[in-house]
């Protein structure tokens, strides 16, 4: 995999690893980036499960009332 080397500010980084519970300035910043990229992918699947339970239900027929 192709590695990038990014400069971040070094109390957002301190503060990160200790969030983290790790002392490596880069295993703290690629572990909330990897969150941050299963957050997303959840968050996608959530949205999808709601959209196709919604078009399931505007698909029934509809019961004819009068």
């Amino acid at each position: 995999m192709a590695k990038v080397t990014v400069s971040l500010d070094a109390e957002l980084v301190v503060e990160v690893m200790v969030l983290v519970g790790v002392g490596s300035p880069q295993d703290a910043v690629e572990l909330v980036v990897r969150d941050y990229i299963q957050r997303g992918h959840r968050t996608e699947a959530q949205v999808a499960a709601r959209d196709e339970a919604l078009r399931e239900v505007d698909a029934r027929p509809r019961d004819i009332e009068g």
